[in-house]
């Protein structure tokens, strides 16, 4: 596939995220699948900027955003906690060596 190609396929699927997004929440179940997959897997900081930047997309890609991918997830919540134990359990060595 030539960079052209490659260019022109990027940016076909960011278009038909746009009109997903334009259109949401009134999407399928499938239809959204397809927007939090491209979020996660598939765009780039320069996809995600020029979809935030299109007004015709503007109300669903807040609304999905605020759903789907700034949410904090469980995953998220035992990742957190297992830093602060570390945390807390060095801070703990170093006081208890200090005695």
């Amino acid at each position: 596939m030539s960079k052209s190609t490659l260019a022109s396929a990027v940016d076909a699927r960011r278009a038909h995220v746009e009109a997903l997004l334009g259109a949401y929440p009134d999407v399928t179940l499938q239809e959204r699948e397809i927007i939090v997959n491209w979020f996660r897997n598939e765009a780039s900081a320069l996809d995600v900027a020029l979809v935030a930047s299109n007004p015709a997309a503007e109300r669903g890609y807040r609304r999905f955003r605020a759903e789907h991918i700034d949410r904090f997830t469980p995953k998220d919540m035992a990742k957190a906690l297992g830093f602060a134990l570390i945390v807390a359990m060095a801070v703990l060595l170093i006081a208890w060596r200090a005695l």
